[in-house]
């Protein structure tokens, strides 16, 4: 009697044991890239089918018991999980059951088209990029952020963003413009005032510089030159707004007949700023923009020496006299290259 009490005494030790190993200890592999998500309406069924394809977990039986025991099962959220090697199934349901999931770190660099920021939101988040597109590409859902189809990517400040990954589009982009509107403070609203600008054209500006140069000294003289021109009624004449409106932004040179593209953003053809920015530009553009200093200059190009510095002019007759020394450098830069 007493070797068959002791026998199973060892039995409920060891299935308690077993029971304790596999709901408290690291059983759980981790996905590839090992971030497991739930999309919205997923039902408890999928999420198993899920954690199963992708070989998180081997068995069901103990998730099954502690699902139901916390309601798991008609409670299903959906997010992002981050998945370790090891983790434990008790940790995996606690964290399933809470929402615990891990936010996107998305980091918004320079991107030149609304198609190129709904690629990147798609690829980050649960609403895919035809989402986003609809969303900026229609005036009636902008208006009530004050924006337009053109000026909808002003509301993109360059910067890393925390966000869960099934947040929807909408409200993802409210959080896009919180920071606009904490970024564009009273003392940088000054600033574009006393340059007679809207914070929406200080941005608009800053993104052709952006594309001008990576110089940082030369981005607010370039700026300066631009202020000059719109002062003057000048068209800016300014190439990167040609590879915008043409859409070709390989392009190494632009050449006469491009210059003769129809668009809006053409400002070889239109007077004034775009109607919105060509890129989302560096949060140090936008600031260079805003504390332009007041010059004469009315024109620049790239100084001979290929440093990535410009020349500034005041005057025609001394610009010409710089594009030509840089122009005849080039052509001797490509001379070079052929006769090798």
């Amino acid at each position: 009697m007493k070797k068959i009490v002791t026998v199973v005494f060892l039995l409920i030790a060891i299935t308690g044991i077993y029971a304790g190993w596999k709901v408290f200890g690291p059983t759980l592999s981790a996905p590839d890239g090992k971030y497991f998500y739930i999309h919205s309406n997923a039902s408890y069924e999928s999420v198993k089918d899920e954690l199963q394809k992708q070989n998180i977990l081997s068995g069901f039986f103990f998730f099954d018991k502690m699902a139901r025991q916390v309601n798991y099962d008609k409670n299903v959220k959906a997010g992002r999980y981050e998945i370790n090697n090891g983790m434990s199934l008790y940790n995996l349901l606690r964290m399933l059951k809470s929402g615990r999931q891990s936010p996107v770190r998305l980091v918004i660099n320079k991107l030149r088209t609304k198609e190129d920021f709904a690629k990147k939101i798609g690829q980050q988040f649960e609403c895919d990029s035809l989402e986003v597109i609809n969303f900026i590409s229609n005036n009636d859902s902008l208006k009530n952020h004050g924006l337009d189809t053109n000026t909808v990517m002003t509301a993109v400040i360059p910067n890393t963003y925390f966000v869960k990954w099934n947040t929807s589009f909408k409200k993802l982009f409210i959080k896009l413009k919180d920071e606009q509107e904490k970024f564009w403070n009273e003392e940088r609203k000054q600033k574009a005032t006393d340059k007679n600008l809207t914070p929406e054209q200080v941005y608009t500006m800053a993104s052709i510089v952006e594309e001008e140069t990576n110089i940082s000294s030369d981005k607010g003289l370039i700026a300066s030159v631009y202020i000059n021109r719109i002062n003057k009624s000048m068209k800016l004449e300014a190439d990167p707004t040609v590879k915008y409106a043409m859409r070709d932004f390989g392009l190494k040179r632009i050449l006469y007949g491009h210059l003769n593209f129809q668009s809006p953003y053409n400002t070889y053809q239109n007077k004034g700023l775009p109607p919105g920015p060509i890129c989302t530009p560096s949060t140090e553009t936008i600031n260079e923009v805003l504390d332009a200093p007041k010059t004469d200059y009315l024109f620049f190009v790239a100084k001979p020496d290929f440093n990535g510095y410009s020349n500034f002019a005041a005057t025609y007759e001394e610009h010409l006299k710089y594009a030509k020394a840089y122009q005849d450098a080039l052509d001797e830069l490509i001379r070079k290259k052929q006769s090798q």
